[in-house]
């Protein structure tokens, strides 16, 4: 099967295109940067950018699946200027390659697009599957809803559509857990809040896993891409530290202290949703990590 990623030199990215080359896809990608063409020795890439509108059109060639992974990262304070390239790196990103299909003859069948289970409201009593119609409103909630509006077009032409709705992500590279993991080497880590808001996370290697794993099963619609097993962040950074051997010294940060300092950035860090995997697990995806204490003791 030949598969074409966008996103591909990111944390995720790098790692998915490692694990399809591995199961013996044959591997395309595109890339804003000309010097990154020739970035992994078993892919081929190409040039695009999506704010111009350029895209090298031999990309699609012989493709059977896209998935898509390109986005500005939320994580940098968001001025105007940045959250409107929080959305339009999704956005556009998708109508350029829409454009592309619509007047190219070509055969993909399927498009897998990342999203975010920021599309559920704050809560920390609701749980939230793949069938909760509940929304949230406030900006991340909008950026997932037109991500996935510009995603779903793609049936329009006779595509599979897959949205895969990701929570925190763990990896050794970086990410969330890097920013969580520094102060607390430094003894000056803390539960933000109250700590008992929820996070349902994901550990890279079974992220991937989950990505191939919905390419070969031809799996339709919403995914969650979280463990089964969510945790608060106050288990999650007592955790951190117990395996870092750092005692957690400080008291609890209030949430107007790190608003003070991120801006409105700051309710990553607050945002409670506890989200359950209920497709991957109905159609028989293993997690290799399902706890937390293991997906820690390996990235940490």
């Amino acid at each position: 099967m030949r598969v074409l990623l966008t996103g591909a030199t990111g944390l995720i990215g790098k790692k998915l295109i490692e694990q399809l080359v591995q199961h013996q896809y044959e591997v395309l990608f595109l890339t804003t940067s000309r010097q990154k063409i020739k970035h992994f020795e078993k892919a081929q890439g190409y040039y695009w950018n999506p704010k111009e509108g350029i895209l090298d059109e031999a990309c699609i060639e012989g493709v059977d699946a896209i998935i898509h992974l390109a986005g500005a990262s939320i994580s940098k304070r968001w001025t105007k200027k940045y959250r409107q390239e929080i959305v339009e790196s999704r956005v556009h990103s998708l109508s350029l390659l829409f454009e592309l299909l619509q007047k190219k003859p070509n055969q993909v069948k399927h498009l897998i697009s990342a999203s975010g289970i920021a599309c559920y409201p704050n809560s920390l009593v609701a749980v939230y599957d793949e069938e909760s119609p509940e929304r949230s409103n406030d900006f991340l909630g909008n950026v997932v809803q037109q991500w996935e509006h510009a995603a779903l077009q793609f049936q329009s032409l006779s595509l599979s559509v897959t949205l895969v709705r990701t929570g925190v992500v763990l990896s050794k590279e970086g990410g969330v857990l890097e920013a969580m993991t520094a102060p607390i080497k430094k003894y000056v880590g803390a539960c933000f809040g109250s700590g008992k808001q929820i996070q349902s996370w994901i550990h890279i290697e079974d992220l991937v896993n989950l990505y191939r794993f919905v390419l070969e099963k031809k799996i339709q619609g919403v995914v969650h891409a979280v463990a089964p097993q969510s945790n608060t962040n106050a288990e999650m950074t007592r955790m951190i530290s117990n395996i870092l051997k750092k005692t957690i010294m400080l008291p609890n940060i209030p949430q107007f202290v790190m608003q003070a300092v991120l801006g409105e950035m700051s309710s990553l860090l607050f945002d409670s949703k506890k989200v359950l995997p209920k497709r991957a697990l109905t159609n028989g995806f293993l997690f290799q990590f399902d706890t937390l204490e293991k997906a820690l003791q390996d990235v940490l």
